[in-house]
């Protein structure tokens, strides 16, 4: 059965670079139209527009999705172009490379991986499932990490984030059940992306990322597009609240 999103409004965070590039082509392959949110990276944005070979079909917005206005705004504009929200990937984050220890951990930090990684999810879902509501009928697709389960030693804000987004996942899928709104996660480990490339910065630091992993490497970032893409489609039809671990086996998510 090949997965067809014909007719389908999909909105997707963070879409110009990693996985959310990688979920914007999948979707758009699928038959999808797409509007994308970009912060920063206007001309990778328009680069992927250009290379998907879907004219028409997606759109790119410049928005910060920590920002209540920006998230408005983005929900806006699929609706101005496409007229309606029937799925709603919220993959926007953050990851800092550089060590964090509790104690040295600033609040500026703690304050902004918290805007970005969780307020940025709530804030396009508040703004997406009234007019699921309406349709009734809707797909979110939260993206989380394996370390939103275990945690991350010197990244606890990270950590804390994630998981927060897993608990918001677990308690929407219920809340939103009654509309016909399917509520999940997927939960990547180490993705070879931009944000993860510090890790490869030495041997050293590449092999122990490495080590818990039995498949031996990083996912691709196509390898977390398309299980999005499976939840998005009707094989996921009755699937609800669930955690989609796709980390290359790293034993220590649970």
């Amino acid at each position: 059965m090949k997965i067809n999103l014909e007719n389908q409004v999909a909105v997707i965070t963070g879409g110009s670079r990693g996985i959310g590039a990688a979920t914007v082509k999948s979707m758009a392959a699928a038959g999808a139209k797409v509007v994308f949110s970009y912060r920063q990276a206007a001309s990778a944005a328009g680069q992927l527009i250009r290379a998907s070979h879907a004219a028409g079909r997606i759109k790119a917005v410049r928005a910060e999705v920590s920002r209540m206005a920006d998230a408005k705004r983005l929900i806006a504009a699929a609706l101005r172009e496409f007229g309606r929200v029937d799925i709603l990937v919220a993959n926007a984050g953050i990851w800092p490379a550089e060590p964090s220890p509790i104690e040295k951990m600033t609040e500026k930090a703690w304050d902004e991986m918290m805007a970005i990684n969780l307020k940025g999810v709530y804030s396009v879902i508040h703004y997406a499932v009234p007019h699921m509501i309406r349709r009734k009928s809707g797909r979110i697709i939260v993206v989380s990490s394996t370390a939103g389960q275990r945690g991350e030693a010197f990244h606890t804000h990270y950590g804390a984030s994630k998981g927060g987004v897993i608990s918001l996942v677990k308690g929407l899928s219920t809340e939103l059940a009654p509309h016909n709104i399917l509520v999940n996660c997927v939960a990547p480990g180490w993705v070879d992306t931009d944000m993860c490339a510090p890790v490869k910065r030495t041997r050293r630091e590449y092999r122990a990322a490495l080590a818990p992993i039995p498949l031996r490497r990083f996912a691709r970032p196509e390898e977390i597009a398309l299980p999005i893409l499976f939840l998005a489609s009707e094989m996921a039809s009755y699937i609800t609240g669930e955690i989609l671990n796709v980390n290359g086996g790293m034993v220590l998510c649970g």
